[in-house]
């Protein structure tokens, strides 16, 4: 009975060590394989006025994991990333928007694990996790309100192998951050509007959002598109899936954002002018996940209706959205 009962014991701590070993080799990659890459620029005069000039590339397999930014007229500058054979990049963001730094507020110092602003008009940075197969390209162009041949600062880092784990999931290695883009969109009084429609399996990451209420009659009320519901429609269903029960709710804020501004690793404000109507601001969802297996449609509403209620009185507002998605 002891020799059967020892015998018992012994299988299963096999069993149980083999499958802890399975998941942890399932998750984190052999540490021999690992290979941190990168590069930096100090103070070179190279950006043109819409001409792209290339920060970095690199040929492999990995993640980018770092980029920081520095100089005098960063609110001017796009930032494009080419992932693998891309023609047109998955991920072609204003700098500041990318940082979900809305009407280029210089607002600093500020910063989360993820993203920040340090020096107000510099150092602005990302820790964004951008996986790619066989090749990445980052490169960067002055927009035409932009001052040609500024001096400028850049550091890109990365790792081979390395993979994209979220709240104990790790991600496939097909898997790539995609962003998405509404930019300028007036929406009417109680319009529900697309963030981002997408098809195939994936996990939504981040949207970062700027807004402007277009009536001033020094009410309140003109910023009562506040009110809005953010919608989540998976798989094609008509009945969403509601990620809030109110726009600054979503951004984790209350009563308007009646605090003023916070960051931290889920949610910030990184702008906002009660007496203009505007905000901007960011909500990641690394912790708190939306996954999908069938498709994405992400709305937002101009203020909200709930059955016969309207809630008091959304004016017409202007949004700009980024939409960050993992797909695959």
């Amino acid at each position: 009975m002891r020799t059967t009962l020892i015998l018992f014991i012994s299988v299963l701590f096999f069993l149980i060590t083999g499958f802890s070993k399975s998941i942890i080799a399932q998750t984190y990659p052999d540490v021999t394989s690992l290979k941190t890459f990168g590069t930096m620029g100090k103070e070179l005069t190279v950006l043109e006025y819409d001409k792209e000039t290339e920060l970095f590339s690199y040929d492999g397999r990995g993640c980018i994991t770092h980029m920081w930014f520095g100089g005098q007229e960063l609110k001017h500058i796009d930032i494009l990333v080419y992932v693998d054979s891309e023609v047109q990049p998955s991920i072609n963001m204003d700098l500041y928007l990318g940082h979900c730094i809305g009407f280029k507020d210089d607002f600093a110092p500020w910063g989360t694990e993820r993203m920040g602003n340090i020096g107000g008009t510099s150092g602005i940075y990302n820790t964004y996790k951008i996986p790619f197969g066989s090749k990445i390209k980052i490169t960067a162009k002055i927009k035409a309100e932009g001052k040609e041949k500024q001096h400028f600062w850049w550091i890109v880092r990365g790792t081979e192998n390395l993979p994209v784990v979220f709240s104990g999931v790790k991600l496939p290695s097909n898997a790539r951050l995609k962003l998405h883009k509404l930019e300028n969109y007036t929406a009417e009084p109680l319009e529900e509007f697309d963030m981002c429609n997408v098809s195939g399996k994936g996990m939504l990451y981040m949207v970062c959002m700027e807004a402007k209420g277009l009536r001033d009659t020094k009410h309140w009320k003109d910023i009562s598109y506040m009110e809005s519901c953010v919608r989540a429609y998976l798989g094609g269903e008509k009945e969403p899936l509601f990620l809030s029960s109110g726009l600054e709710d979503y951004f984790l804020g209350t009563y308007y954002f009646n605090k003023g501004r916070y960051t931290n690793m889920l949610a910030g404000l990184t702008h906002f002018d009660k007496k203009e109507r505007e905000f901007s601001g960011y909500r990641l969802h690394e912790d708190d996940p939306v996954f999908f297996q069938d498709g994405l449609r992400l709305t937002n509403r101009c203020g909200e209706k709930i059955g016969n209620k309207v809630f008091h009185d959304p004016p017409k507002t202007r949004y700009t959205t980024y939409t960050w998605v993992y797909e695959w």
